[in-house]
């Protein structure tokens, strides 16, 4: 018991699962609610860079959307808390500052298991059971916005965040690294599902990077396209999903 009473005084503890859970919290409502803002009002001067012919109605998506964010992560900063003592015997560390070529290299190194191990687990949601039971809440969105991002059933929640701390763990991670991979991960999520094609996004600096249209179409269709937000592994593994104009306007 003494034991388990030091790993919970531990610094780490509050900087590693309390502080991430935060700044995860804190990142994605940044990014979601002024792209639901764009998604909601549709101005005319941004009416260009809206993916999908259909738009979305907020009052299908805003309230649920929100409810689903409250419920996901409440479970998921619980399930971290009492993991706490299973986590704490990771590399995950506060030793001195890394870098910012450690870090930026580190992100990178995230993006791309992270988008690997997404699709093995997207494709996986996809199977009857699994989408009957979970990732249907999911594809309730078929026109999403960014708020959406996080319209999930709790069991896909957890399991998509723990794919997102695979890899700090696995690379014995600074928290400063994790944090900057978090803040990427929520703008991924939000941009992803925000229904804007926006030229000046910079996931475009990521190679192979899909971004809201790769995974736009996902929605529309239900299947196909389930890498993260990469095209490179469905292309390979031919769930690729080319434009449809009948479901995306001019671009």
């Amino acid at each position: 018991m003494d034991a388990l009473l030091a790993a919970y005084t531990d610094p780490l503890f509050v900087w590693f699962p309390l502080v991430t859970s935060a700044i995860s919290m804190g990142a994605f409502l940044a990014f979601a609610v002024p792209l639901t803002w764009l998604a909601w009002t549709d101005p005319p001067w941004f009416a260009r860079y809206r993916i999908q012919s259909r738009r979305g109605r907020a009052d299908r998506i805003i309230g649920p959307s929100l409810r689903w964010w409250v419920l996901d992560n409440a479970l998921m900063t619980a399930l971290v808390v009492l993991a706490w003592p299973a986590l704490r015997t990771s590399g995950v560390h506060l030793g001195p500052a890394p870098p910012w070529w450690e870090v930026a290299g580190s992100v990178i190194v995230f993006v791309y298991l992270d988008d690997f191990l997404y699709y093995w687990m997207h494709r996986a949601f996809h199977t009857p059971w699994l989408y009957a039971k979970v990732h249907r809440v999911h594809h309730l969105l078929t026109t999403p916005w960014a708020i959406g991002a996080h319209y999930m059933h709790p069991v896909e929640f957890i399991a998509t965040g723990s794919l997102a701390l695979l890899g700090p763990i696995l690379l014995d991670s600074h928290v400063v690294t994790v944090w900057v991979w978090i803040v990427w991960r929520q703008w991924e999520a939000a941009e992803g599902h925000c229904g804007y094609a926006f030229p000046f996004n910079p996931g475009h600096l990521v190679p192979g990077y899909g971004g809201t249209v790769f995974h736009d179409r996902h929605h529309a269709k239900f299947k196909g396209n389930y890498s993260g937000f990469l095209g490179w592994f469905d292309r390979v593994a031919g769930t690729y999903l080319p434009p449809d104009p009948k479901l995306e306007r001019p671009s």
